[in-house]
C-alpha cells in the first residue's frame, strides 16, 4: 500500500464536498415531492443523482485517494488462496461439532454447580 503524508484539502474540495452534499440531499428531498410521479422515474433520478455527486467526490483529492484504495484492495483480494469446497465443508463440520462439545461440556457443568449450589442450600 501506499503511504503518503496528509495532504491540506483546497478550497475547491470544500466545495465540491458541499455541493455534493447539497446535491444528494436534494435528490432526496425531490424523490419525496415529487410522489404523484411513478416510483421508478423518482429512483433512476435518485440513482442518476447520487451517480452525479459520487463522480464530483470523486474528483477531490480524498475521492482519488479513495479509489486507489479500492484499486488496491482489489488487487490483494485477487491475491488470497480461497479454501475449497471441501475444505469449507470440512471446516464447518469441524465447527459444528466442536460447538455441540463444548455446549455439552457447559451443560454439564451447568448441571453440576446446579446440583452442587442446591445441595448447599437446602441441606
Amino acid at each position: 500500500m501506499n503511504t503518503q503524508a496528509k495532504q491540506a484539502t483546497s478550497g475547491l474540495d470544500v466545495l465540491k464536498y458541499f455541493l455534493s452534499l447539497v446535491l444528494a440531499s436534494a435528490g432526496v428531498v425531490a424523490f419525496y415531492y415529487f410522489s404523484e410521479y411513478s416510483q421508478l422515474y423518482r429512483v433512476l433520478g435518485v440513482v442518476g443523482i447520487v451517480i452525479v455527486a459520487l463522480a464530483m467526490m470523486a474528483s477531490t483529492a480524498v475521492g482519488r485517494h479513495s479509489w486507489l484504495f479500492a484499486q488496491e484492495a482489489r488487487q490483494e483480494v485477487r491475491k488470497v488462496v480461497w479454501p475449497s469446497r471441501s475444505e469449507t465443508t470440512q471446516t464447518t463440520l469441524m465447527v459444528f461439532a466442536m460447538v455441540i462439545i463444548v455446549g455439552l461440556i457447559l451443560w454439564v457443568l451447568d448441571m453440576f454447580l446446579f446440583w452442587a449450589i442446591t445441595s448447599l442450600t437446602t441441606g
